[in-house]
């Protein structure tokens, strides 16, 4: 099966890290101010998704979802979650740790877009 998100291994220990802080935490990437369309992370249930919000999938054992505008610019392609040195808003609860969580991606190939598309589109709002 295709995946619409990933994490890599960095990524996934700074969340087990936030996760021992915080308890569980979801993600939530928006076209919006602040960070612009950087993923946020925050402590479950801190975070209204809204109806049109779009659940890309799971990482690191957290929901991860995206504003319904942002996924039809990103729907081609796979988003791969990182973190790197440096701050980005302090909305996101890895900001005090002095490093963000920054999407990377790559284009979906012919046979995994045809996958998704038998697939059907992916659920909306927090169900």
């Amino acid at each position: 099966m295709v995946e619409r998100v990933l994490i890599t291994d960095a990524a996934a220990a700074m969340v087990e890290k936030l996760r021992g802080r915080h308890g569980p935490l979801m993600f939530h990437q928006s076209g919006g101010c602040c960070d612009g369309s950087a993923p946020m992370c925050y402590p479950a249930g801190e975070f209204r998704v809204g109806g049109q919000d779009v659940r890309l999938g799971e990482i690191a054992g957290c929901a991860f979802y995206i504003g319904a505008a942002q996924f039809e610019y990103w729907r081609h392609t796979q988003l791969i979650i990182d973190v790197v040195p440096g701050r980005g808003a302090g909305f996101s609860v890895e900001a005090p740790e002095g490093v963000r969580f920054l999407t990377r991606s790559r284009v979906f190939s012919d046979e995994e877009s045809a996958e998704l598309a038998r697939a059907g589109e992916p659920p909306r709002g927090s169900s």
